[in-house]
């Protein structure tokens, strides 16, 4: 058997690694808040998510084309598939480790800092497309930023909308509702997330000269929404531990808010072909709703070690993308 086709079955496995990896280090971003108002089961609200992830990551390929070749150009680069191993590697590891400890870390920001690094470790700065990559950074910050903004103004019009409605009628109302937008929630991180291991072995196939565009082939869609669904399926507790119930505490309507202004934020980024974080979204959004419902009620000690884990992922998984790469490439000769 050709040693490169081997090659680049290590680097599909790996991008359907992380894939799964992110299944389950991400199935809190669509599920926690519906799962911490008893919504959904635990088990229905898995296996929602799993098929929602699933239809989302065949509906569109856009952000896959922009993680394929806005950081750098795979077909301008000499070990293109190092490159794309010592990344996935990188951020697999800073993934598991965040998983372990329960922090609703970014499997995007991994993936972009570790293919930044490691693309530095094999062509230097200059390797980096400075405009793409800076484009990808820009969407990462601000989407964040604007789901606060979108969860703290839907909460603050419910509040206003339902002020005279009882307590109970209000949580069984939106109760409901939280089926729909753990649903939408689900779809939107199919769409984002899914795509990001579509582009990464396009990018793979482009560098080992399999292709000459970064056009998703149909095969890359199926089996990276299919390891998307089975790594949601297996469920991230400890993430949906510290999204449902330590930030604040959740009622229906504000999973309701959360959700909806998360997801919108997401699929308009999905449909302008722009990678960002559904973690930071959805923990952004939680933010946001509960400062809008009571500002003093919001846990910020926990809300403040989430955002160190946010500014640190992108270095270190930039330091262990260009550790990695000079590791392989020294075993590769």
């Amino acid at each position: 058997m050709d040693s490169a086709f081997i090659i680049l079955c290590v680097v599909v496995f790996l991008a359907l690694a992380f894939d799964f990896i992110n299944g389950f280090h991400d199935t809190a971003n669509a599920i926690a808040t519906s799962v911490s108002t008893r919504a959904l089961s635990p088990r229905v609200a898995i296996l929602l998510a799993s098929t929602m992830n699933f239809v989302g990551a065949l509906t569109f390929t856009g952000v896959a084309k922009t993680i394929g070749g806005s950081v750098a150009n795979p077909a301008d680069l000499e070990h293109g598939v190092q490159i794309v191993i010592a990344a996935l590697l990188a951020a697999i590891i800073w993934n598991l480790v965040t998983w372990w400890f329960g922090i609703p870390s970014s499997s995007s920001h991994a993936l972009i800092g570790a293919l930044a690094g490691s693309v530095i470790g094999a062509a230097g700065i200059a390797g980096i497309n400075g405009s793409g990559f800076t484009s990808i950074i820009q969407a990462l910050i601000f989407s964040p930023l604007i789901a606060f903004t979108l969860g703290f103004t839907l909460m603050w019009l419910l509040k206003k909308i339902f002020a005279n409605r009882s307590p109970h009628q209000i949580n069984k109302g939106f109760r409901t509702g939280q089926i729909f937008t753990a649903a939408f929630q689900a779809f939107t991180h199919g769409t984002n997330d899914a795509q990001k291991a579509m582009g990464i072995i396009t990018f793979a196939l482009v560098a080992a000269g399999v292709q000459d565009n970064l056009d998703v082939p149909l095969w890359v869609k199926l089996s990276a929404a299919t390891a998307m669904a089975l790594g949601t399926s297996v469920g991230g507790w400890k993430i949906i531990k510290t999204m449902g119930t330590k930030i604040f505490k959740i009622e229906p309507i504000n999973g309701f808010a959360a959700d909806a202004a998360s997801a919108a934020v997401i699929l308009a980024a999905t449909i302008t072909h722009f990678p960002v974080s559904t973690t930071h979204t959805i923990t952004s959004s939680i933010l946001g709703v509960g400062s809008a419902k009571r500002f003093s009620g919001v846990k910020w000690s926990v809300a403040g070690r989430i955002i160190i884990a946010w500014v640190i992922t992108i270095p270190i998984s930039l330091v262990l993308g260009m550790i990695l790469f000079q590791l392989i490439n020294w075993i590769w000769l």
